[in-house]
């Protein structure tokens, strides 16, 4: 297969990201990759040293667009409603994009040494502080943050995994997020 002149580092990923999100992570190879791009797979190693780099970058990517959907539903809302539109707007990212989402969490054992989730992590974690941190009043509210990103995690991965049965959960993400929200808004000074 001949080399194409326009391989980017754009394109590659997002075929890499339609294979994912179509195949879910063990249909994502460098293999695959390269005989849906049309190329050798030795040139995807001139832009992603290994799969493992190219799932950081994924997951960078995925950390951007969850970042985009939090900050689309918040915006131009009193703070109650912007962080209640935001946690939805986490769980319905989470629904739509079950693989990218799982790249947000991979555990650092499963990264190459020495390799953490960059700027796009640290820019998500910042869009639901700041979130958090108008409802409470507290521009640094790790704790509120944390439970409610532990809330929203753990509802996600138990829908996922069918925990809820055909019941579904029955109004527990309203119950648990009205308390939090609750919660949060109370600690405003």
């Amino acid at each position: 297969m001949p080399y194409p002149a326009k391989l980017n580092p754009e394109q590659i990923l997002d075929t890499a990201q339609k294979l994912l999100e179509t195949s879910g992570p063990d249909g994502l190879s460098m293999r695959t990759l390269a005989d849906a791009l049309l190329v050798r797979p030795s040139s995807l190693y001139r832009h992603h040293a290994s799969r493992e780099t190219l799932l950081l970058a994924l997951g960078e990517r995925a950390a951007l667009a969850l970042r985009a959907a939090l900050l689309h539903a918040a915006t131009d809302r009193e703070a109650r409603a912007g962080a209640e539109a935001a946690s939805h707007a986490y769980l319905q990212y989470a629904r739509q994009h079950p693989h990218l989402y799982a790249l947000l969490l991979l555990k650092l054992d499963q990264l190459p040494q020495g390799e953490r989730m960059g700027t796009a992590g640290k820019q998500l974690w910042n869009t639901l502080l700041d979130v958090v941190g108008r409802l409470s009043g507290n521009p640094d509210d790790t704790a509120y943050a944390v439970a409610l990103w532990t809330f929203l995690h753990g509802f996600a991965e138990l829908e996922r995994s069918g925990m809820f049965g055909a019941s579904g959960p029955r109004g527990g993400l309203e119950v648990g997020l009205t308390a939090l929200l609750e919660a949060m808004q109370s600690a405003r000074p």
